[in-house]
């Protein structure tokens, strides 16, 4: 018979380390208490220390993302935005079928209170949402004019990670409208102070200018040499739709009475295009009738008369015999049947 296994004693368990008062940091520790970079082993290579190293209070996320159906500037302009902001976060595209309100659950998800979303319609129109997460307000544009940073090239250039400067044109202090919009554009597209993914530097900034009824949005560089601006990218330009009370949807706020829709816009094109080739053939067909019709005489000047200056005139004669007639030269030039025949007719005519 086999000999039965005897149990194996437990293994032993790890002793729990004493904790310990904590004492002053070390000459080449951090503020926080680790050790830094210099305090590395002699030749092992040590991992620098995050750049903030504040306390990171002010917790924005922004959650950009898409529908399906998007194009590819739509897709790089996307990608700037998420270069540009590094409080953002990405996700995949949304179904065309689902509705707006879906949304507040993924950014809920995410751990986001920000949204930025792109909205493709019939593969030409981007609109853009942005939302304040869950309680609302959002606001809904017409994307125009898009140049990406792959597309233009520009001499600009910042620090990937690094906090923008937020520079409004005056007009955004004086409509109630604008003012929400402003606040809004802060609470997105300013990176948070401390933040882990940011780097503390300013170098950049975010331009928003009222021109036209339309919201410019640009990138500069900040040269320290001379505080001079030089453009970075990306640029679009945002046609105000209407602004809700609620996360995308709820009552209307406010409606831009100048907005005019891509779909309208495309019709008056087609109508004008129309009007000036029926101007042409209306052109056309009244040509042709001016060459069918009669020409219309012009009625006689009575002034011309006045000028004209009457002919002497001449006392009618009337020939009462027969002129007599001319003598005949023979032509020796032309055969003789030709003279005999001119001879027959002369003698007919005097019988």
């Amino acid at each position: 018979v086999a000999a039965k296994r005897k149990p194996e004693a437990p293994a032993a368990r790890p002793k729990k380390r004493a904790k310990r008062a904590p004492s002053a940091p070390e000459p080449d520790a951090k503020p926080d208490g680790k050790p830094g970079p210099e305090a590395a082993a002699p030749g092992e290579y040590s991992i620098p220390p995050p750049v903030s190293q504040g306390k990171w209070k002010n917790k924005e996320r922004v959650l950009i993302f898409s529908s399906r159906g998007i194009n590819f500037r739509t897709r790089h302009l996307m990608q700037d935005l998420r270069t540009l902001m590094p409080h953002s976060k990405a996700d995949t595209k949304m179904d065309r079928k689902d509705q707006l309100f879906v949304i507040n659950e993924v950014c809920e998800m995410k751990n986001c209170n920000k949204c930025i979303f792109f909205e493709a319609k019939k593969k030409q129109d981007l609109y853009m949402w942005l939302s304040n997460i869950p309680q609302g307000p959002s606001a809904k544009f017409l994307v125009q004019n898009v140049h990406t940073l792959a597309e233009l090239k520009m001499t600009g250039n910042c620090l990937r990670g690094s906090r923008p400067l937020l520079s409004f044109d005056p007009a955004f202090d004086k409509e109630p409208h604008y003012a929400l919009l402003k606040e809004l554009f802060i609470q997105i597209f300013s990176t948070p102070q401390y933040h882990p993914k940011s780097q503390p530097f300013v170098d950049h900034v975010f331009t928003f200018t009222i021109t036209d009824e339309r919201i410019w949005f640009r990138n500069y560089q900040i040269i320290e040499e001379d505080a001079s601006l030089v453009e970075i990218g990306p640029r679009f330009v945002l046609n105000l739709i209407k602004i809700f009370q609620g996360s995308f949807g709820g009552a209307t706020l406010y409606e831009n009475p100048h907005y005019q829709s891509p779909n309208m816009h495309r019709r008056l094109v087609r109508l004008s295009v129309a009007a000036k080739f029926r101007e042409k053939q209306q052109v056309k067909e009244v040509q042709m009738m001016k060459k069918k019709g009669s020409k219309v005489l012009m009625e006689e000047d009575p002034t011309e008369v006045v000028f004209e200056t009457p002919a002497e005139e001449k006392p009618v004669e009337i020939q009462l015999t027969k002129p007599e007639s001319k003598p005949i030269v023979k032509d020796k030039k032309k055969p003789r049947k030709i003279q005999r025949k001119k001879q027959k007719k002369l003698f007919r005519t005097e019988a």
